[in-house]
């Protein structure tokens, strides 16, 4: 396109509203099958039987690996927007989605390495960096006014992949069997080439779409960037981590319950559902009554809800083991909807006080959008870092004492930390407190 005002309300009421709304379901559309691909070791872990030779402690490694190149992508994913066009890399990121899908739909089979499997496993880590360039590319599109709609839209549309790859294998182990976990990712290889061909009809580059000179800098030597990459693993981390954990923990958690991996995939995809579902309202529940009050809050009841988990595993009362982890679910989709609508609000309000100072509010708002910006993208890709944690944690405890009540204790632990950090920071009354945040 040669031109694009959204802040022009004629414009937006006559050309700009058509073409972004058709920027966002393709967008959507592709950052859904970049989220399953990311996710598809959380339900390739339940195939691998004993004759493929690996532990338990094995296979929560091969759910962490996907899960820290996933973070460690958003950053340059991020950027690759402004630089090559939304379009452009909407393609590229899509297609780059094969590199993990079609060895795995050959490769895996009993008497693969372990090494192979870590190899693919990683691999699978490039469908977590389609989340980062995917909200870069729509925030593009949308006026201030509508970008939260929009973000949220694209945010939970794309989450949802990961209950919808544990359906697949669902699927698969109902009608194949456990033999064929390759079934999994050869569904998704004509979805990869229809994502890819779907952004190079529908999709556009926006033009004077730029990376804005030192705002990662900026946000770097900001706290309020690290606070919020905090909480971030809190709520995303916890999301994804148990995510990609949950269908492993059930199988060892309750043995005799689910013997086989048909048995625990009904139940895999339901938490990954609900935590996706509810993340739009977290937006909104922030919107009435605070995003720092929310965040607090539901920290607590993530607290809580880690709390009810180690207690009805250590009774093996598995009706509240559910009801424990469902909950974690619930308030990691809400938490993941109230940080992402701190950010801009911390920047809003510093941008009034810095206006009010310099007299003027221009300046003072492109300034807070570019840190913004600069932050969420930091932020994303440090809270993603948070399944690694997960997922690590449940190995390291299981492999050290062969239950997961150390990693309960460590999950309750950090959610202590964080709503007291969000306490401190944002809500204790003083003279330094954000006012709106």
């Amino acid at each position: 396109m040669d031109d694009w005002r959204p802040e022009d309300p004629t414009f937006w009421q006559t050309t700009g509203a058509p073409i972004a709304r058709r920027n966002l379901w393709v967008s959507i559309f592709a950052e859904h099958v970049g989220f399953s691909v990311w996710s598809l070791w959380s339900v390739t872990v339940l195939f691998l039987g004993p004759a493929y030779g690996i532990d338990p402690a094995g296979k929560f490694l091969l759910t962490a690996v996907p899960a820290a190149l996933g973070a460690v992508l958003r950053l340059p994913y991020t950027l690759a927007v402004a630089r090559f066009g939304g379009r452009n890399w909407t393609i590229v990121s899509a297609l780059l989605l094969l590199v993990p899908a079609v060895p795995m739909a050959l490769l895996l089979e009993p008497g693969v390495s372990y090494t192979t499997l870590m190899v693919l496993a990683c691999l699978t880590g490039v469908g977590g960096g389609n989340f980062a360039s995917s909200m870069a590319n729509i925030n593009l599109f949308f006026p201030d006014r509508l970008k939260g709609r929009a973000l949220g839209l694209n945010a939970g549309g794309g989450n949802l992949g990961v209950p919808a790859v544990q359906l697949v294998g669902l699927a698969v182990l109902a009608t194949a069997g456990a033999a064929y976990p390759r079934l999994v990712p050869a569904v998704y290889l004509p979805l990869i080439v229809l994502a890819a061909l779907a952004a190079a009809r529908w999709l556009d580059n926006i033009p004077d779409a730029h990376n804005e000179p030192g705002a990662l800098r900026e946000a770097a030597r900001d706290r309020h960037t690290w606070v919020m990459s905090l909480l971030y693993i809190g709520t995303f981390g916890s999301f994804i981590g148990f995510g990609f954990a949950f269908g492993q923990v059930l199988q060892l958690q309750f043995a005799e319950r689910f013997p086989t991996p048909v048995d625990a995939a009904w139940l895999t995809f339901l938490g990954p559902l609900i935590g996706s579902l509810i993340r739009p309202f977290g937006g909104q529940l922030a919107d009435r009554l605070g995003g720092a009050r929310v965040t607090f809050w539901n920290f607590v009841a993530m607290a809580v809800g880690a709390g009810l988990v180690l207690y009805a595993a250590r009774e093996q009362s598995f009706p509240l083991y559910l009801v424990g982890f469902l909950a974690l679910f619930v308030f990691s989709g809400i938490g993941n909807g109230s940080t992402y609508k701190m950010i801009p609000a911390i920047f809003r309000v510093r941008a009034a006080a810095e206006a009010e100072l310099t007299g003027d509010p221009v300046a003072a708002q492109r300034r807070a959008r570019r840190r913004s910006g600069a932050l969420i993208g930091i932020a994303g890709a440090v809270g993603a870092s948070g399944g690694v944690l997960v997922n690590v944690a449940f190995r390291q405890s299981f492999l050290t004492s062969g239950n997961a009540d150390a990693a309960y204790l460590a999950f309750i632990g950090w959610y202590a930390l964080c709503f007291v950090v969000t306490w401190v920071v944002y809500l204790r009354p003083g003279p330094g407190k954000l006012i709106g945040v």
